[in-house]
């Protein structure tokens, strides 16, 4: 798709998300529009979503048991507050949880009360079927207790369960009796019980909400939200200047942030901390990778604290895969000296030339043209070269580029994802042998062969989430942090801010601090 085309979908997106919408300033004041940084949406379904986008529109559609409040991130347990759970308790040994439901919740579409069945579907249909199968392998059982109570049980402890399972897509609670009446079409036709339901799914370009009028706690104050899809830069930036989207997915791309405001000093930044965690998978199947002195070559030819820095104000330096202040997080000058690989080209070279490779090697690898992989794996290809790898960048459509990882078409996978104070999952989803990537698609997101083409950390990993305490729980992670600095199957590259441009008259109700790569509207105000 070339970039009239791509301008072309932004503008029938737009156009299909306003139809049948009268003028009138009033009208406009109760539609709160939002530019999304991709082609078209998948799913809005949670148990399926695999595109970060679409999670734009699942996060007003759908609840959790429990959640952090908006715009942070639960650090320790009690942060956590009731959402369709009352009341909860653990027990002592940490592997049965039980939880109160709230009554009187009604699902929309008029499709009911949930009640405790719709829990436990909910859960089985996330352990069956979800995304993230692996984190989900640690429930032993999900029962109801009543008709207002549910009580899962785990196979190994986990103090963080309510960050870590109950806090998720997956266990997203949706109405049993639409599931099973819709089947397929369940997934764009989606039921939950949060503060918008879905008006209209445009496969084209759009998904169109509005209030829950029906919600059991405060309904939203904006009536309808417009996820409108527009992969370009240059149209969705171009939008909200105009004020014809009111927030936009920013570009996440080198001096994108101080570019814009010269334009409108009056847009609103809004910025996660510490955002999208950028990884690069090593494909330890694709020679010479299977090489560690390649591998080492390739960490002191990348300039980590050069990548985070070209991305400023939304980049952040990793030292290793947690950033500074999250459990398992390492400064530089925390490390062992052997282990911090400092930017050093020359000693690439050496390490190259160490491992059969005098004249350097040649490559190609995959890429995403949204604006942080790209921006980001282009300074990497140039770092790169001038340590005598000479990488191939393909650069190709955002969804797309998804599936081929998960088919393992990829020799240098750039992943960028939200994750909570919560190491394990970060290890789990890409680093467990459990999460391998498979050629048919089915796989995880393991994508370097971590664990298979050489021993991995899950063993240490089995030892963290059978913990009894956090400080054994962080201590175990650590050691799996410097295993894999030692072994570079998967390389931090940089956090990455989540920013949305907004217009100064949409005030959002609080002030976004943390928490993942999306958030509610359902506090939003907006001026005419």
């Amino acid at each position: 798709m070339d970039r009239r085309e791509v301008l072309k979908l932004g503008t029938v997106a737009f156009a299909a998300s306003v139809a049948g919408l009268a003028s009138s300033h009033a009208q406009e004041a109760d539609v709160l529009r939002i530019g999304i940084a991709a082609a078209r949406p998948r799913h809005s379904d949670p148990n399926l979503t695999t595109q970060g986008s679409d999670n734009w529109a699942t996060e007003q559609m759908y609840e959790q048991l429990v959640r952090p409040d908006d715009g942070r991130f639960a650090v320790k347990p009690e942060d956590n507050i009731p959402t369709l759970a009352t009341s909860w308790t653990q027990s002592d040994d940490a592997l049965t949880w039980r939880f109160k439901l709230r009554e009187g919740v009604q699902f929309h579409k008029g499709y009911g009360e949930m009640t405790s069945e719709d829990v436990v579907f909910s859960y089985e249909r996330a352990i069956k079927n979800g995304t993230n199968t692996t984190v989900m392998s640690n429930i032993a059982d999900v029962q109801p207790d009543g008709r207002h109570g549910v009580v899962i049980r785990l196979k190994s402890p986990d103090a963080l369960f309510l960050g870590s399972i109950a806090f998720s897509n997956n266990t997203s609670i949706v109405s049993k009796k639409a599931a099973l009446e819709m089947g397929e079409r369940f997934a764009t036709d989606a039921v939950g019980t949060g503060p918008y339901e879905l008006a209209k799914f445009d496969p084209n370009g759009a998904v169109i909400l509005k209030r829950h009028e029906g919600y059991w706690g405060q309904k939203a104050k904006i009536g309808n939200v417009e996820c409108l899809y527009i992969a370009d830069t240059t149209a969705r930036t171009l939008a909200v200047l105009a004020g014809k989207i009111d927030m936009m997915e920013a570009v996440r791309a080198p001096g994108w942030v101080d570019s814009i405001l010269q334009r409108d000093r009056t847009l609103k930044m809004d910025m996660t901390a510490p955002g999208s965690f950028n990884t690069l998978h090593v494909n330890l199947t694709r020679q010479p990778f299977g090489n560690l002195k390649v591998r080492q070559a390739l960490m002191h030819a990348i300039n980590r604290p050069a990548v985070a820095q070209a991305l400023a104000p939304m980049g952040g330096v990793l030292a290793n895969l947690q950033p500074p202040g999250f459990p398992a997080g390492f400064k530089a000058e925390e490390l062992p000296p052997e282990l911090r690989y400092a930017h050093d080209p020359r000693r690439a070279r050496q390490l190259l030339a160490e491992a059969g490779f005098p004249n350097g090697i040649s490559f190609s690898a995959n890429s995403s043209r949204r604006e942080d992989y790209a921006s980001t794996m282009l300074i990497v290809q140039e770092q790169l070269r001038a340590a005598g790898f000479n990488m191939d960048l393909k650069i190709g459509d955002h969804t797309a580029y998804h599936a081929d990882n998960r088919s393992d078409k990829n020799t240098l996978a750039m992943h960028s994802s939200s994750y909570p104070p919560i190491p394990t999952q970060l290890y789990q989803q890409q680093l467990a042998k459990a999460s391998l990537v498979k050629a048919d698609g089915n796989g995880g997101g393991n994508y370097s062969h971590y664990g298979v083409a050489m021993p991995g950390i899950d063993d240490l990993l089995d030892k963290a989430l059978n913990s009894s305490s956090f400080k054994d729980y962080e201590a175990i992670c650590r050691q799996i942090e410097l295993q894999v600095l030692r072994d570079l199957p998967l390389i931090g590259l940089s956090t990455l801010s989540f920013t949305v441009a907004r217009r100064g008259n949409i005030d959002l109700g609080y002030e976004v601090k943390g928490g993942y790569a999306r958030w509610r509207f359902h506090r939003a105000t907006k001026r005419i």
